[in-house]
């Protein structure tokens, strides 16, 4: 049987969970009976259940689940946390065939598939490996690099001007680019500015509009040593907020990941952000470019030290869309998942 409609509609499923399984992966499952056809469905939602994927699939479909095949975009769990394992779960519920796109990479939860083939269950890996790494590419950063994964966005003119000459820069981008920058949000677990951005724009760092209202929002993280009015809109109630004050990224490396955090949303200034870059730790660029020129301003990526052409960083691009005259492109930087 050909899996790759089944397992590309897990990996669309597994995408809901985004902004909300922090420190789990993002996982996705389906159920297909004999003649293919998908008659069970899940993804992990911690906001919701700790149930995983294959769990919420399972409990689902009930007795059809006997004889079954299940699709799941990551290998199934082989180790007790604060749920049983998810082998477990499909070796009781008699399905028959186990689907997977990606290889655990956690040593702590491996095995599942080998589990699997020794309760005489047929497993098939490897179906859209590639997409479906790509989709849940922050867990997969935060197992091999030990940190989150930083997506850094950044609104600018076509002449790279994040500001004016004399500090203005609100809304350089388009109405659709700023609802795409809350989705954006609302799939992160943090959200990253320095001081400076707090004193001078006072954000809020909230997902708006069709991404509010949910019952955990990411958490706003402040970088820097300077100290804030306790009045600034970061420190209400809305979102737990983290002020790290130090200039030492290791601390805030640190920090992140004692907050079990898989993808941070990186809305510093250039002064941060560029220290990031330098530093190795951007992972991925996503830059809404307005069709309008600025001419002088402040440009929103600053290294001293590349003075010649050969200095220049290269950035392996992944998709270009235009949101109503907007250009939004998207890199990864660095050598990535």
């Amino acid at each position: 049987m050909d899996y790759t409609v089944a397992m590309q509609r897990a990996i669309a499923l597994s995408e809901k969970g985004l902004g909300k399984c922090a420190p789990n992966p993002i996982v996705g499952a389906v159920i297909l009976d004999a003649s293919g056809k998908i008659v069970s469905e899940g993804f992990h939602d911690r906001m919701t259940s700790k149930d995983h994927a294959e769990v919420v699939a399972i409990k689902s479909v009930g007795d059809l689940s006997k004889g079954a095949t299940i699709v799941v975009t990551l290998e199934p769990c082989n180790h007790t946390g604060s749920t049983g394992p998810c082998t477990q779960a499909i070796i009781d519920s008699g399905i028959s065939t186990v689907v997977f796109a990606v290889k655990d990479p956690n040593a702590i939860a491996a095995g599942g598939a080998d589990a699997l083939r020794a309760a005489g269950i047929k497993v098939v890996d490897g179906v859209l490996a590639k997409e479906a790494s790509n989709a849940n590419r922050a867990w997969l950063t935060k197992i091999e690099k030990s940190r989150p994964y930083f997506v850094w966005k950044v609104a600018t003119t076509l002449d790279a001007k994040i500001a004016a000459s004399d500090g203005t820069s609100k809304w350089i981008s388009n109405e659709d680019s700023r609802v795409d920058v809350q989705r954006l949000r609302r799939e992160s677990d943090a959200i990253l500015v320095g001081t400076n951005t707090v004193g001078s724009d006072d954000p809020h760092l909230i997902p708006r509009g069709e991404f509010s209202g949910y019952s955990r929002n990411p958490i706003r993280v402040i970088f820097g040593e300077s100290d804030l009015p306790t009045n600034s809109k970061v420190f209400d109630s809305a979102a737990e907020t983290v002020h790290i004050k130090s200039r030492d990224l290791n601390k805030l490396v640190a920090k992140l990941n004692e907050l079990d955090i898989n993808q941070v949303f990186v809305e510093a200034g250039s002064k941060l952000t560029s220290a990031m870059v330098t530093a190795g730790l951007m992972d991925e660029l996503v830059i809404y470019q307005a069709p309008s020129l600025l001419g002088s301003g402040k440009s929103f990526f600053a290294d001293e030290s590349k003075s010649t052409i050969e200095d220049q960083m290269r950035l392996e691009h992944i998709s270009t869309e235009v949101l109503a005259g907007d250009i939004k492109s998207v890199y990864r930087i660095g050598a990535g998942v």
